[in-house]
């Protein structure tokens, strides 16, 4: 019977499919310390970060690493050797992120919820100033993966015009958005410039003050990506200077924010504390991606959501 080692939990926790279920054997195996003499195992499934003993686990037989969750710019890829897959949960919380996209961008240009009134203010019905609107704004996407395509997909309706960067040399996979080669052509003429690119070496820092300079005043920077692609002390310039005049941020760095930190008091800031992925499935679907490529193994079949270790994502 195939041997899964678990670092997030028994059998029951997994709520594998019967029919797969019968044909492996959970064990759960600590984070930290060595394994007991004799244990091997052929998969492992993990959390996206450094787990301390990670490298003594791999060197008991896996063949296959599975991480529950998408980002993985915190896991030691370096350890993972050519002769065993990386995979993850790639794709499952699109939907829900990009739907936080879109509120953050409706609730820019409505003003939210500072439109709303708790006394009779001094005009009705004429805002001062007025709302905003996203038909005919243009929509800058830094990254054009599963999320990237999401956000996409649900601004064409409103008639945003969308652009997008994206590192591989591929076209879009879907009509309307159209590709563009640098940052500075990304960031030109944004209205609203949303990152949902992985952190790379090719990306971490990538939105500095250069960056910000090729910007026209008035963007909203939304980040569902990581932190680190923005550089904090030039984002802090450009909100002062008026290039940027709102900052959506669902991810930071670090993670979390110390107390005391610039950005839980800036006016321009908005903070949430990395939630735009959460949807009442979305622990359940963690696993379901992990039990479809677990019965992909044991058929022989080609598996889902692969990592490229070299590229970082």
């Amino acid at each position: 019977m195939l041997r899964v080692l678990s670092q997030v939990g028994r059998l029951e926790a997994l709520s594998l499919p019967d029919d797969v279920a019968e044909r492996v054997e959970v064990v759960p195996i600590p984070a930290e310390g060595e394994l007991h003499d004799g244990l091997t195992g052929e998969i492992l499934i993990t959390r996206p970060s450094r787990v301390p003993n990670l490298a003594h686990v791999l060197s008991r037989g896996v063949r296959w690493v599975h991480l529950i969750g998408t980002g993985i710019d915190d896991f030691p890829l370096e350890l993972v050797g050519p002769d065993c897959v990386l995979t993850n949960s790639r794709g499952l919380s699109a939907v829900p992120i990009s739907e936080w996209v879109l509120a953050c961008m409706l609730a820019f240009e409505k003003r939210l919820p500072e439109s709303w009134v708790h006394e009779p203010p001094p005009r009705w019905n004429i805002p001062d100033p007025p709302l905003g609107t996203l038909a005919g704004r243009t929509l800058a996407l830094l990254g054009l993966g599963g999320i990237g395509t999401a956000v996409a997909t649900r601004a064409l309706p409103f008639g945003m015009e969308v652009k997008a960067l994206r590192h591989r040399a591929a076209p879009s996979p879907i009509d309307g958005v159209r590709l563009v080669h640098s940052i500075d052509e990304l960031v030109a003429g944004a209205h609203h410039l949303v990152l949902v690119a992985p952190l790379t070496d090719a990306t971490r820092g990538l939105l500095d003050r250069r960056a910000f300079a090729a910007m026209e005043p008035g963007v909203h920077l939304v980040n569902v990506a990581r932190g680190p692609i923005v550089v904090e002390d030039d984002l802090r310039h450009a909100l002062d200077d008026g290039i940027v005049v709102c900052a959506s941020l669902d991810t930071t760095d670090p993670e979390p924010l110390p107390e005391g930190h610039w950005m839980y008091r800036h006016p321009q800031v908005r903070v949430s504390p990395h939630v735009s992925w959460n949807w009442p499935g979305a622990f359940a679907a963690m696993f379901e991606t992990f039990g479809e490529n677990l019965r992909r193994y044991l058929d022989g079949r080609p598996l889902l959501s692969v990592v490229d270790p070299a590229a970082g994502y």
